[in-house]
């Protein structure tokens, strides 16, 4: 009977808890398996390890079972395996379970997708991951609490870890718990996070270094570090300028562009120019702009969006990415990605002011999630009673708090911003490096958003040379871009070898 009430809670997701504490803590488990992976010819062996680890909070009390799966290549244990470098890596959401990075390009295995169009239904092709790290590195894939099979225990609950801070907290308790529970506390150490990954990133480098554990290289894949880039504030021109650079480059790739220039890197530094010295400076008049002025500005807007005059002075000079999603290919019935604007859909209704979907999205979910599961519990052995949660969003309850330390101005919170951490790990550590993977095509994380933010760290000169910027002729996830994966691996080995000397 106990058996069945401990599955059915794991199913639910939920606990009760009794007045006896330690009958509310359920114990972590673990299935291992010997896995496989061969690169540029060469075969891996590794043993995986999948299930949940038992982490506990600064008075040694158990507060979650965080859900994870490591990879560590087969050797004599020892010294040998202490050196090799070990990368903690988790996608973002906030919410979201980590198997997109686990099934896309990390791990042994990966999905197949029809990138840039949808992906049909089963069967979906899982192969040999030629582009993992896995050959330079070992892995952990971590699924946050709330995500996978993470889940509170003890007195904890689950908004206990549902937002920024408590999730930086939760992370970095569990890194430390792992590196001394596995003997890794003298490996080379990284970060790899994507998209709110990389913003959770920013917070973790400098919470774990206050801690006296300092990470070699953190590598940051579809990043943000201020959320005012994205979030289009009331009365605030940056979201606008950052995003048009991207709105461009989509032209660019849909041929939408009047004499169009053969490379696309070459048109976005005249798109910069433009988007610094004349679009810029003209949302920054707001309604003192003149009227030939504004038309002028207008019909450069609409040249390098392949979009109408018309609509941009509708539109005062601000378009928001909803809004360019319905309006980009309206002609042709179609709206663009958020995630990969490459990607297009049907548009459903041809007088929305706004995007219906996210047509990467459905292009792709399908495959990840039904080629991740199957592996999940077919190749790694998982206990197939316990739920993998795919994200926090369909919990109940789920509300992230975005209160930040170091955000606050006049008692309340004045900005949603990891940057001034990250700037601060970076600074009190001159030997920690950043590489930031940047999409082009991605309007969920815009690449001209990281370099704005990058550029108002106010970093000393020495410091920002830490951080190297690499671009991909792809979305938000670079890595269904088989050019794109190629360079991803290339970029992410290098990086890891050269800061683990």
């Amino acid at each position: 009977m106990k058996a069945f009430i401990l599955i059915t809670t794991l199913l639910l997701g939920q606990f009760c808890y009794p007045n006896k504490e330690n009958d509310s803590i359920p114990k972590a488990e673990v299935a291992t398996t010997m896995q496989s992976v061969t690169i540029n010819g060469n075969t891996i062996y590794l043993t995986a390890k999948a299930g949940t680890f038992e982490v506990k909070d600064e008075t040694n009390k158990p507060i979650a079972l965080m859900g994870f799966t490591y990879y560590t290549r087969d050797s004599k244990r020892g010294l040998a395996t202490q050196r090799r470098p070990i990368v903690f890596a988790f996608n973002g959401g906030p919410g979201s379970s980590s198997f997109w990075l686990h099934m896309g390009i990390l791990g042994p295995k990966r999905i197949v997708v029809d990138d840039p169009k949808s992906t049909p239904a089963a069967p979906y092709k899982i192969v040999n991951n030629n582009y993992s790290i896995l050959d330079v590195a070992d892995l952990i894939m971590i699924d946050p609490v709330g995500t996978g099979l993470s889940i509170p225990i003890g007195k904890a609950k689950f908004k206990d870890f549902w937002g920024v801070d408590q999730d930086i907290r939760s992370l970095s308790l569990f890194i430390t718990q792992f590196l001394i529970h596995n003997d890794r506390m003298n490996s080379p150490k990284f970060l790899l996070g994507e998209s709110y990954g990389t913003f959770r990133n920013a917070g973790l480098m400098n919470t774990l270094l206050n801690q006296g554990v300092a990470m070699n290289g953190v590598i940051m894949v579809s990043a943000v570090f201020d959320l005012r880039t994205l979030l289009f504030p009331p009365n605030d021109d940056l979201p606008y300028i950052v995003h048009f650079p991207t709105y461009a480059a989509t032209a660019w790739y849909h041929d939408k562009i009047t004499d169009k220039p053969e490379n696309v890197f070459e048109f976005l530094k005249t798109v910069r120019s433009f988007t610094e010295n004349e679009y810029t400076p003209a949302l920054f008049k707001g309604d003192q702009i003149s009227e030939n002025e504004k038309a002028n500005i207008a019909s450069k807007l609409a040249y390098y969006t392949g979009t109408d005059t018309d609509y941009w002075l509708k539109a005062d000079l601000k378009v928001t990415a909803s809004e360019f999603f319905a309006e980009f290919l309206r002609d042709k019935g179609e709206i663009v990605g958020r995630l990969d604007s490459r990607f297009t859909g049907i548009n459903e209704d041809l007088l929305a002011q706004e995007g219906s979907h996210d047509p990467q999205s459905m292009a792709i979910s399908p495959a990840y999630i039904s080629g991740f599961l199957d592996y999940f519990y077919g190749d790694l052995k998982v206990n197939k009673n316990l739920l993998y949660s795919i994200t926090a969003g369909r919990r109940d309850g789920f509300k992230w708090d975005w209160t930040h330390k170091g955000n606050t101005r006049w008692g309340t919170s004045a900005a949603i911003n990891t940057g001034i951490d990250m700037a601060t790990a970076l600074s009190r550590d001159p030997n920690m490096k950043v590489l930031i993977l940047n999409g082009i095509y991605d309007l969920a994380t815009v690449f001209y958003g990281v370099e704005h933010s990058i550029n108002h760290l106010g970093l000393k000169k020495e410091i920002k040379d830490n951080i190297t910027m690499e671009y991909y002729e792809a979305g938000h996830m670079m890595y269904t871009h088989k050019p794109s994966m190629e360079k991803f691996r290339k970029d992410v080995s290098s990086f890891i070898l050269n800061t683990s000397k």
